[in-house]
């Protein structure tokens, strides 16, 4: 990946990280502040304005570089997949201890008291990061979110094991351009969250995903494999099933890969451009 992609550098308007020196431009270089989402999901938008494109989401717990502040944004670079842009100051705490454990359930309520009757603070996404403080072998008690589910909770290095399994989670979920979250993912964010849940880095964009790994051929595609066209990916389930977030259907769906093949030709969207494997296999 270029490093200078502006996607991913934590740089705009004359003002880069103080890590940048020497190697990006700039008439100012500033050591970012660290911060983290304390909202279940935030948005990280391309400009200061909740009216702005969407590029990317944080998730609860992810840290996030902040650079500067102007009118209630922060410009910054989420740590988890390196994507840079504006996240709402509200959303934002101050970086706290860093986590233990990582939601393992598709979505979990987080309680105000250790009890499941208590009203929910939160409803956390799979991949957020929480920091357990305390167990009672039911309700686990998190740093700053209340109390969730133990079961709902895995250590971090205990990792699921199949991506495509975890896609299959997601399955019926809404398409939301530039979201990574439970309840709205785009094609490259149910990709990266399907990784992510298995202990596995994963950048945000489609173009950056076609990166990872080695290519392979149609005829050899397995599950978990993934298949690129121009500006989409989506992962098989198996040598003819294809599951991806998508905007013909505006939602995450499993099909034969065949199919979809025909209706994006049909669409001048055009053939896949690669094949890919993660996995060793």
């Amino acid at each position: 990946m270029n490093p200078l992609d502006p996607r991913v550098t934590l740089a705009r308007g004359g003002v880069a990280a103080l890590a940048l020196e020497g190697v990006q431009e700039a008439t100012r270089y500033l050591t970012p502040e660290p911060m983290q989402a304390a909202f279940a999901v935030c948005a990280i938008r391309r400009e200061p304005s909740r009216t702005a494109e969407q590029l990317d989401q944080l998730i609860f717990g992810e840290r996030f570089d902040m650079l500067e502040r102007q009118g209630g944004w922060a410009f910054g670079q989420a740590l988890r997949d390196g994507y840079v842009g504006w996240v709402r100051l509200e959303t934002l705490a101050p970086a706290g201890p860093p986590p233990t454990h990582w939601v393992s359930a598709l979505r979990t309520y987080a309680f105000g008291e250790a009890s499941i009757k208590a009203d929910p603070v939160a409803c956390l996404s799979m991949n957020a990061l929480v920091r357990v403080e305390a167990s009672d072998g039911r309700l686990a008690r998190l740093d700053g979110s209340g109390y969730a589910p133990e079961r709902h909770l895995r250590r971090l290095g205990d990792w699921a094991h199949d991506p495509a399994a975890v896609a299959l989670a997601y399955l019926g979920a809404p398409y939301l351009w530039g979201g990574r979250d439970s309840v709205g993912l785009d094609c490259s964010g149910l990709v990266q969250q399907a990784f992510y849940a298995c202990g596995q880095a994963a950048p945000r964009d489609s173009d950056q995903q076609a990166l990872l790994g080695r290519a392979v051929d149609r005829e050899a595609l397995v599950r978990g494999d993934l298949v690129f066209w121009r500006g989409h990916v989506g992962m098989m389930l198996d040598a003819e099933t294809l599951i991806h977030a998508n905007a013909f259907h505006m939602a995450v769906t499993a099909e034969p890969l065949a199919a979809a093949v025909e209706r994006v030709v049909g669409s001048d969207g055009g053939r896949p451009t690669d094949y890919r494997r993660l996995s060793p296999a």
